[in-house]
């Protein structure tokens, strides 16, 4: 605990884009045959650094199989919060859940991200004694802890009763227990996020282990029985207030990106793919008058593609569909990044109005029938997938690999490691820079990224912007 509040804690979004610009991106690495432990590679991204777009420190964990996932902090700017908050802790700690063993990572990065080392190793034999959850997925700090949602329940295939949330000790790590009170007709978890002053959760959906762990399961998608509803919580009091449902069509409802200023009661929803016309979608939510919306406020079309191109899950549509797999808001909530990971294409929307965002800049790179190597000749595999935004909105990193079982589906000959950036205009538009392509140790693929001192998808804000 520190006598002040962290220097990289702001109370709103605009602050937090005057903060100093990133020189460490810290990036899951996965061994995605399980050969190899997973592990933490921090990149050097300061352009006027000799190791630039390099690995300058490396984390490797002591297991194999844990598939890391959406990793955070143990604390951010949440911390700020006027209720329950605790302005003196640490952006310290970074937590890792493995996704396939259910055990999560402590990693300690005081001393700077080339210092970074474990801290602490929570054993699933915890998660499932004091939750009954598994397969941790997503980590959010709050207020008051650590949020870690989860896609799968008690038992040994995570079926037994549904997925949540669980919070944990933002300073002993200990697992404390569930958060849900009332999860209403909640059954199937993915992404979760809030607004902290108008206090309320947002979370979506994906899918049970048995439909995602050995891979796609094309029946169950076909009979659209994936994830297709948002569900919306009172934050304190821990309850399901409302669940929408897009249409069994719409499937697999990912990330969900409130806006950043608390003020605005709207953020947004990125959907795989319409089982109609394989189309990606997104979709705005909105609260009005206490109740909350939620409409398909922007579409991306499938490509058309020769069948023997085609990887044979897809070869019976002869078409590529986007499979929007990330989407990410930059802080000043104008700009919503899409991964288009089926087609290769990272689109940039304009959404100042949030009900009708205008694409604003496209760049492709990789794609499963594109295969769009890289400006500066790097053979890019695999689509543009998680996406992470600097703090001043001026840059735009991503990787590409998705999930294990469903890289080896969808692209079949491989997917390396790789982690890209583009530079945004002033007034939109992006461009991928030739000189920045990080590779990475051989067998490994690439997943989220986390910036140093913060990024769009890690902090919420808790006074509005002025």
């Amino acid at each position: 605990m520190t006598l002040r509040p962290d220097p990289t804690f702001h109370a709103t979004a605009k602050l937090a884009m005057q903060a100093p610009v990133e020189n460490f991106a810290y990036t899951l690495i996965l061994s995605g045959d399980f050969s190899q432990p997973d592990g933490l590679a921090i990149v050097d991204v300061n352009p006027e650094s000799k190791d630039c777009g390099k690995i300058v420190h490396s984390v490797i964990v002591p297991n194999k199989g844990d598939e890391f996932h959406h990793f955070g902090w143990n604390a951010c700017s949440s911390a700020l919060s006027p209720l329950n908050g605790h302005p003196f802790l640490e952006r310290r700690f970074l937590i890792i859940p493995g996704m396939r063993s259910s055990r999560i990572y402590v990693v300690d990065t005081k001393g700077g991200p080339t210092k970074a080392k474990i801290h602490k190793i929570i054993e699933p034999e915890e998660v499932f004694a004091k939750t009954g959850y598994s397969r941790p997925h997503t980590i959010h700090c709050g207020p008051e802890g650590i949020y870690v949602s989860t896609l799968g329940g008690g038992g040994p295939d995570g079926i037994d009763g549904p997925p949540g949330i669980f919070v944990m000790d933002c300073q002993t790590f200990d697992v404390i227990g569930r958060y849900e009170i009332d999860r209403g007709p909640q059954n199937k978890q993915y992404d979760f996020w809030w607004n902290l002053p108008r206090d309320y959760m947002v979370s979506s959906e994906w899918a049970l282990p048995p439909q995602f762990e050995n891979g796609i399961v094309p029946e169950d998608l076909l009979s659209n029985k994936y994830g297709h509803r948002v569900h919306f919580w009172n934050l304190r009091e821990r309850r399901n207030v409302q669940t929408i449902d897009l249409g069994a069509n719409h499937q697999m409802a990912l990330e969900v990106r409130p806006a950043h200023d608390p003020v605005k009661e709207y953020g947004f929803l990125g959907v795989v793919v319409d089982t109609t016309n394989l189309e990606g979608s997104i979709w705005t939510w909105w609260r009005e008058d206490g109740k909350f919306h939620c409409e398909k406020t922007a579409t991306i079309p499938p490509e058309a593609a020769a069948k023997d191109d085609l990887p044979p899950l897809l070869q019976g549509f002869e078409a590529v569909p986007p499979l929007v797999s990330d989407i990410d808001l930059s802080l000043d909530d104008r700009f919503l990044y899409v991964s288009c990971w089926g087609t290769g294409e990272m689109r940039q929307y304009d959404v100042t109005d949030p009900m009708k965002p205008k694409l604003a800049g496209s760049v492709h790179i990789g794609g499963i029938t594109r295969k769009t190597r890289h400006p500066g000749g790097g053979d890019y595999r695999g689509g543009p997938q998680m996406v992470e935004i600097s703090r001043d909105g001026k840059r735009v990193y991503w990787t590409n690999s998705l999930y294990s079982t469903w890289d080896d589906q969808f692209y079949p000959g491989g997917i390396p490691a790789a982690m890209v950036k583009a530079h945004v205009g002033e007034n939109g538009g992006i461009t991928l820079d030739k000189d920045f392509y990080v590779e990475f140790p051989k067998g490994y693929r690439s997943h989220q990224i986390r910036l140093e001192g913060g990024d769009c998808s890690t902090d919420s804000f808790c006074y509005p912007s002025v």
